[in-house]
């Protein structure tokens, strides 16, 4: 399955419960996948895990001791287990971290996100107007989600070309690129290190804790992408797990021109034959050898 075929079944899912106060209350989904939820205390970096009885009773236990955004997302990210049937394999990987993750986590995470933000509820709900540090975070605390996963959200779902991009120990991890973005070939390479001239770069430099907002050129960011426009960037810096999130954005109209292939990737112009004039060339000054 790729990502198209998880946010497909997870949608589909969240279609079949009534998920009108899902922000509230989680119950509706573990209704659906016959579970039940348990807290206990686990071990540092155990989110949490799920069992299946011998009568096909689903027992997901949470973290007692984690936040309670976490918990919510922990909980949507084993109902995902079961729906999707897919073996766990958390192999003492922090559940925030996306290197080395095994495949079965991150596409549960991506079904776990869908859960947390429903589709059309969040499209009902986010403010019409361009991003912000508080309109993030304003998502966040109404869909009761992680600022890194709100932030996700908006980019994927916006109208506008936007990205969302994580980045961990100085190399970028992930990146989600709204509609607009991906119609355009626009393409932040996975393992690229964190470009110097960003706010992400700048601010991870200084080793603390830190969120800030600045233009930079498109291009830092995008690759085979052309030269002369800017872009918003807001980037957060966690140094204890040193994970770095930036949300990049701008105007439609600010778009460059040019052609995607059938891979999606911007296909770089070389200036292609030179226009005709009605003037020959030949002959010229120099001669080829």
């Amino acid at each position: 399955m790729d990502e198209v075929d998880i946010r497909q079944k997870a949608r589909a899912f969240v279609a079949k419960v009534d998920a009108s106060n899902i922000r509230e209350d989680l119950s509706p989904y573990v209704t659906a996948v016959n579970a039940k939820v348990k807290q206990e205390e686990l071990g540092k970096g155990e989110s949490g895990y799920s069992v299946t009885k011998p009568n096909g009773k689903h027992i997901i236990t949470v973290n007692s001791v984690e936040t309670d955004e976490r918990q919510r997302f922990t909980i949507c990210h084993e109902i995902a287990h079961i729906v999707l049937n897919l073996v766990s394999s958390h192999e003492e990987v922090p559940s925030w971290s996306y290197a080395k993750r095994h495949p079965n986590e991150i596409a549960c995470d991506t079904f776990a996100a869908e859960l947390l933000m429903p589709y059309q509820l969040w499209l009902s709900l986010v403010p019409k107007e361009g991003p912000s540090l508080e309109l993030i975070q304003h998502m966040a605390e109404l869909f009761g989600t992680s600022f890194p996963a709100a932030a996700s959200r908006f980019a994927s779902l916006s109208d506008i070309p936007c990205a969302f991009v994580t980045m961990e120990r100085g190399a970028v991890r992930y990146a989600a690129r709204s509609m607009a973005l991906r119609q355009a070939g626009a393409w932040i390479s996975p393992r690229s290190t964190i470009p110097v001239e960003s706010v992400a770069h700048r601010i991870r430099s200084s080793g603390n804790s830190f969120t800030e907002t600045d233009e930079v050129s498109q291009d830092i960011w995008f690759d085979n992408w052309e030269k002369g426009d800017d872009l918003w960037e807001l980037s957060r810096h966690y140094a204890r797990t040193d994970t770095t999130i930036s949300l990049l954005w701008f105007d439609s109209e600010d778009l460059p021109e040019g052609e995607v292939n059938r891979f999606g990737t911007r296909i770089k112009d070389d200036g292609g034959l030179a226009e005709l004039t009605g003037e020959l060339p030949w002959p010229g000054r120099s001669r080829r050898r």
